[in-house]
């Protein structure tokens, strides 16, 4: 059956979802018209909103570049190619693929989503390689892994709000992630998206007429080892491991204090910099790296030419109050019972312009959490359902899944189909878990 519902989804994707570019090109001058008609503010107030929002996202757009290059240094080094050939050979047919790449992407993701997104596309790259199986799918399989983020380790509203001095303190005070994270509805969320996600992308394995196949030599072939003949001094330090490890090998012990020592914990500054210096060891030599790194930049101009107009959407969102708006008309049709599944569905929707957790929580708590407050719901719960609604339409919103495509070589329309079939069911599941639970 999601066979058969599978492939229309694909074909209308494929035929309507434009390049991610032009998608928020259209998101900008429907968040502009919206704040316009419905908020009434004036076309220069709209237009001042956006360019000074423009370049918001900078430092961020920075850091997912580096998720995307440093993931990909990492991942192309000797030791980790073998390893990733190694899990991929666990793969014996299309279905095991299948469900392989999509529980390695959720305990990724769960783990931290920068890199969930890295390894679930890596590994889906390396499982092409091995098995005959629809690449799209393998893709949208491993991306399917990332909806699970918001509600594992590295969730940042959850963390937010456990954090001492977080700006919604002196309403709420700490909510501790046992009552979050960990609270029982929560990993019963995470425990069925666990079995649901991998059984859905199984039973949505197209059959092989309608499949769509890569080769190794599309992928990259890989490169034969090469003899190193020096000719002039700096090939000795372009091809020096002594160099590579004493810079390498300090950063190794960096962030063995910094987790052990500290008690520190993941966030993207984290992983960027442990892909890095792992791959500075792994690789050997600069020149092997400067390989690597020359390959992996090629996928990077999506991130770096869209990311500015997310943060003028995100501007003209939150500035015309728009989002605040949004979230205010859920929660007026709201009861203590009803609230953490309109609170979810309001999420999800501010999602699609206001496309991080961080930015999507300060625009929609001084509205819920009064809410919670008034009609007695539990606070904690509707936190996660602010949660889960932003990771939710990221099956929809492709600003996520530009760094996974960028090194799988895909397009955003190659996976949202069967993403689009993962939005329906996922968005049933967590919508009656946090309600009923």
């Amino acid at each position: 059956m999601l066979r058969s519902l599978s492939r229309p989804a694909v074909a209308l994707m494929d035929r309507y979802l434009p390049d991610p570019f032009v998608f928020v090109l259209i998101l900008t001058i429907v968040a502009a018209a919206l704040a316009l008609v419905f908020e009434g503010t004036a076309p220069i107030d709209v237009v001042q909103m956006w360019g000074d929002g423009f370049w918001g996202l900078l430092s961020f757009s920075m850091q997912m570049l580096l998720v995307l290059v440093t993931g990909f240094i990492l991942a192309s080094s000797p030791p980790v190619k073998k390893f990733l050939a190694f899990l991929a050979g666990l793969a014996a047919s299309p279905g095991s693929a299948i469900v392989l790449v999509t529980v390695v992407s959720l305990i990724a993701s769960w783990v931290n989503w920068g890199f969930g997104l890295v390894v679930g596309a890596l590994f889906a790259r390396e499982l092409a390689r091995l098995v005959r199986v629809d690449y799209r799918l393998l893709v949208g399989a491993a991306y399917s892994g990332f909806v699970i983020w918001h509600g594992g380790l590295a969730g940042s509203i959850p963390l937010t709000v456990a954090t001492p001095g977080h700006f919604t303190e002196g309403e709420i005070g700490i909510i501790e992630t046992g009552m979050t994270i960990f609270a029982n509805f929560n990993l019963a969320i995470v425990g069925v998206l666990f079995v649901v996600i991998p059984l859905v992308n199984w039973l949505m394995i197209p059959r092989a007429e309608d499949s769509v196949y890569v080769t190794s030599a599309q992928l990259g072939a890989e490169k034969e080892a090469s003899v190193f003949v020096p000719s002039r001094p700096a090939d000795y330090l372009e091809n020096s491991r002594i160099l590579m490890w004493l810079i390498g090998v300090p950063g190794l012990i960096f962030l063995a204090h910094y987790f052990f020592i500290r008690g520190s914990s993941l966030n993207l500054n984290i992983v960027n910099y442990m892909f890095l210096m792992l791959g500075i060891v792994l690789h050997g030599t600069a020149r092997n790296l400067l390989d690597a790194l020359q390959e992996a930049v090629k996928g990077g101009a999506g991130i770096v030419i869209q990311f500015p107009f997310y943060a003028g959407i995100m501007a003209i969102m939150t500035q015309s109050g728009l989002a605040q708006s949004m979230s205010e008309w859920f929660v007026s049709i709201s009861t203590a019972t009803s609230l953490p599944f309109w609170t979810f569905l309001s999420a999800g929707i501010v999602n699609l312009f206001v496309p991080s957790g961080g930015g999507q929580w300060a625009v929609q708590a001084p509205v819920v959490l009064p809410a919670a407050e008034a009609l007695g719901a539990d606070v904690a719960r509707v936190v996660m359902a602010v949660a889960w609604g932003d990771a939710w339409t990221n099956l929809l919103q492709p600003f996520w899944a530009l760094p996974m495509l960028a090194i799988a070589g895909l397009k955003a329309k190659d996976i949202m189909g069967f993403c689009l079939i993962h939005l329906v069911i996922t968005g049933v599941i967590i919508s009656v878990l946090l309600v009923a639970m």
